[in-house]
């Protein structure tokens, strides 16, 4: 019993992390599918290209959610997540840079702002997998 509980505990950090990562991803994908087109005015994208990347997140939420439940927390599967927030990150400073999402000056800050985030959720996913160690 004992060891199930320190096992708990040392997960916690990590459970938490992923958990954030899938609400803030979900909401986001929802708000994404659902006012793509005032997002559109706003943010550049086409209302297209946001009811993708939406639709992405929205599933992308739901198996970091899922993950975030298993009893035992899979190290490979919080790896994936690590690796595809830090993906993420990157591609939004390069469709910034680049040009190619034809972003408004809005979109611009909203899309670094998000990358931002997708790495400081990253960050706290690192800092779990060393506490659960």
């Amino acid at each position: 019993m004992t060891a199930m509980t320190v096992t708990a505990d040392r997960t916690k950090f990590l459970r938490l992390a992923l958990t954030a990562d899938a609400v803030i991803t979900g909401v986001n994908g929802l708000a994404y599918l659902a006012a793509a087109g005032l997002l559109s005015d706003l943010l550049g994208p086409s209302t297209g290209l946001l009811r993708g990347i939406g639709a992405f997140l929205l599933v992308y939420g739901l198996a970091v959610g899922f993950l975030a439940s298993r009893p035992a927390v899979p190290v490979t599967g919080t790896k994936a997540v690590i690796a595809l927030n830090v993906t993420w990150a990157v591609a939004s400073v390069a469709a910034v840079v680049t040009g190619v999402a034809t972003f408004t000056t809005a979109g611009a800050v909203w899309a670094i702002l998000q990358a931002l985030t997708v790495l400081g959720f990253a960050e706290l996913q690192v800092m779990g997998l060393r506490k659960a160690r």
